[in-house]
């Protein structure tokens, strides 16, 4: 499962950042207070709230390991199950991203009950730490996607081939050593080399971004 989880993961921030355009569940992992104060501009129209936060709960369902009709039919429900409950307030974005989030959690665990497969579903915690990680306050993991994408263009070319038969084609690792010339113990160790390589150049990448504001 964790293997799945990292290849949608790579799938998603390899991905075009305009894959997606893009609907009661227990308060906790909320966020901030709700006696906390509103910012003005965190109240948002159904159809404002939808905009700014869909690329965000689309991204997380496939870090969850939906794939992409499932993250599509779950990202509505996400959507009108939020919009039709009286339990649902706006603090801040920052709030309202990690309450749809949690929704969106819940129904996918839901879904996976109704098909007998609930222990496939990865844990929250271990996923938000992983969002938080990446997206941060990026509340659409645009920059996350950016950022990858030109660590990606550092690869070598065989590399960025492995990696995209990998997780984008879920290549066997013997078609990619095939396709490679290589030993499959050798497109191993290339993708190994590969993943860790663009770890730390994201995270140089986005740090550095942090920075500069």
């Amino acid at each position: 499962m964790v293997e799945k989880s990292l290849a949608n993961s790579f799938e998603i921030l390899s991905g075009n950042s305009n894959e997606r355009d893009g609907l009661s569940v227990n308060a906790e992992g909320y966020g901030e207070s709700l006696d906390s104060a509103v910012a003005q501009d965190a109240v948002l129209s159904p159809s404002e709230l939808v905009a700014k936060h869909q690329h965000g709960v689309w991204r997380y369902l496939r870090m969850l390991g939906c794939d992409t009709a499932t993250a599509d039919d779950l990202t509505q429900e996400t959507f009108l199950k939020v919009l039709r409950s009286q339990d649902f307030k706006q603090v801040s974005h920052t709030a309202t991203s990690s309450y749809l989030r949690r929704t969106a959690y819940h129904l996918l665990v839901s879904l996976h009950r109704k098909m007998g497969r609930v222990k496939n579903v990865p844990d929250a915690q271990m996923i938000d730490q992983a969002w938080n990680r990446w997206a941060g306050k990026d509340l659409s993991g645009d920059k996350a996607i950016d950022a990858l994408r030109q660590c990606l263009n550092e690869l070598t070319e065989r590399a960025r081939l492995s990696l995209r038969m990998r997780f984008g084609r879920n290549s066997s690792r013997a078609e990619i050593a095939e396709a490679l010339s290589i030993s499959e113990h050798g497109a191993r160790n290339l993708m190994q080399r590969a993943k860790q390589q663009l770890r730390e150049c994201v995270e140089v990448t986005l740090k550095r971004d942090r920075h500069e504001k």
